[in-house]
């Protein structure tokens, strides 16, 4: 059911101070369980109740499987390159499917060895500040971020760490920030020009970092020897195996029978992936 009628331009904007949890509940009991709103140009839908969560997850799960995307997650996920915000279709079937049988496989997960050997040194760590106060906190989202760093890019000198956690912070606040010209377009010619840079800055950085890793990664796959098992392998070499060459035009990934996937592909899943992690 539809709110009453906003403003023509803002649509229900005047209910933004009831638009957390406990106002959307509040709006819900006077207009049920299936609620429209308008913000500017962009339409929402409030799911409350259990019947309606059951009807949009279960019954028409298909047609609510895309995940909106704005400008920044658009751009910064180069027009959807990834799992995460690619639209339900043959190139998310395809990335899930390197997901679940590659990256995340059991077999992958037993072979890093970096991960005893992190917690190995967080333990080290720990030992030798017997008697003195220590952030655990702090201790085990640096174990966190060493582990998923080196089962990414095999970087046991942790070179770059650092600038990535940088860029990935960056992508953070640019994925998570408020661009009022995505729900009002006609305020673009107030000027966007800053989120717009920061937009471009951040993308730049991050192409710049993970085209070294996957140049690094081509030498290496080019040097590789026949008997190499390949249970050294990062995330990195396991994409690499579908890498598509230098034609990075457009993706490649629609055909059931094989997977190919571009430059594109790769550093989006990278960074979508650490992310999560």
């Amino acid at each position: 059911m539809d709110c009453p009628k906003g403003f023509p331009v803002i649509g229900n904007f005047k209910l933004k101070n009831q638009l957390n949890h406990r106002g959307l509940a509040e709006l819900a009991k006077q207009f049920g369980g299936l609620l429209h709103l308008q913000m500017g140009k962009i339409h929402i839908v409030a799911v409350s109740t259990a019947d309606m969560a059951r009807e949009i997850l279960q019954v028409q799960d298909v047609v609510f499987a895309n995940r909106p995307a704005n400008v920044a997650i658009s751009y910064l996920t180069y027009n959807r390159a990834d799992m995460a915000f690619a639209n339900y279709g043959p190139l998310w079937r395809q990335m899930r499917k390197i997901c679940v049988m590659k990256l995340f496989s059991r077999k992958r997960a037993e072979s890093w060895a970096s991960v005893r050997e992190e917690i190995d040194s967080m333990i080290q760590t720990l030992t030798n500040q017997t008697g003195s106060l220590v952030n655990v906190g702090e201790l085990v989202f640096a174990l966190t971020r060493n582990i998923t760093y080196r089962a990414a890019f095999g970087s046991f000198a942790r070179d770059g760490q650092d600038e990535f956690v940088k860029i990935l912070q960056e992508f953070s606040k640019l994925f998570g920030a408020f661009d009022i010209t995505e729900f009002l377009p006609w305020m673009k010619w107030f000027g966007n020009h800053g989120f717009n840079k920061r937009l471009e800055n951040a993308r730049k950085s991050l192409d710049g970092f993970i085209d070294r890793i996957i140049d690094a990664h081509i030498k290496k796959k080019k040097s590789r020897k026949p008997d190499d098992d390949g249970l050294d392998d990062d995330m990195v070499d396991e994409l690499m195996a579908f890498y598509n060459g230098e034609n990075d035009s457009k993706s490649n990934i629609d055909s059931q029978s094989s997977i190919r996937l571009t430059r594109d592909n790769i550093k989006a899943l990278v960074m979508v992936i650490i992310q999560l992690d």
